[in-house]
């Protein structure tokens, strides 16, 4: 595993970007996953993250635990975020229509969004709840297509924060869901300590929720 430290007076963090080699030899020489950790870290954080102009971000962590809120901070340039698409379809939907009923309509919009995303071509920012491996499946092989590397964001918080988050957004999931969740984003993060990453992410980042905080502005090099 390549381990990199941030040091103190790191203010900008520049993310690898996918080898320029033909295919032949990227499929050679394949480069070993680099894992950041920026947790515990004492306010001492980056404020920027800088990835190639053609990658794609996974933002994942605990519901609740501030992937919405941080992509909207700072994200700059093309987010895909499946919380905007709820909230768009909610508004259209009569009052008393409870969010079961039209939830697969809500994932089949969100996932034609980020497909339209996708084929523009450019960076892009994503959404994930870290429970569809399936989608980082899909998004690995994009990736590779446009010749960009695809990285994972983990938001790191304790469960507790995570459902203090629900509680002032004010909107939460079931207990079974959010063990579900639980079980997923914890062994999603025990695997990226041990710096055995998805088949497919070039790069991942642990962040707690000081470095998160730090964090002002997430973009694509030109």
């Amino acid at each position: 595993m390549n381990r990199t430290t941030v040091y103190a007076t790191t203010s900008a963090l520049a993310l690898p970007e996918q080898s320029a080699a033909p295919a032949r030899e990227r499929c050679a020489r394949v480069p070993a996953p680099v894992v950041r950790d920026l947790r515990d870290r004492s306010g001492r954080s980056p404020h920027t993250l800088l990835f190639g102009p053609r990658d794609i971000v996974v933002v994942t962590g605990l519901p609740g635990s501030g992937k919405s809120t941080l992509m909207h901070r700072a994200v700059r340039g093309t987010r895909v975020d499946s919380q905007d698409t709820r909230d768009r379809w909610e508004a259209r939907a009569p009052r008393p229509l409870p969010y079961a009923v039209y939830r697969p309509l809500v994932r089949l919009a969100h996932f034609a969004g980020l497909r339209r995303a996708l084929r523009r071509g450019g960076g892009v920012v994503v959404h994930d709840c870290g429970t569809q491996a399936w989608v980082r499946d899909w998004l690995a092989r994009e990736a590779r297509r446009r010749g960009g590397a695809l990285h994972l964001l983990l938001l790191d918080v304790t469960p507790r924060t995570a459902l203090e988050g629900q509680r002032e957004r004010g909107r939460g999931v079931s207990r079974y869901a959010f063990l579900r969740h639980r079980t997923a984003a914890a062994r999603l993060i025990r695997s990226v300590e041990r710096g055995d990453l998805p088949a497919g992410v070039t790069s991942a980042l642990l962040v707690d929720r000081p470095a998160a905080d730090a964090l002002t502005t997430i973009a694509f090099t030109a």
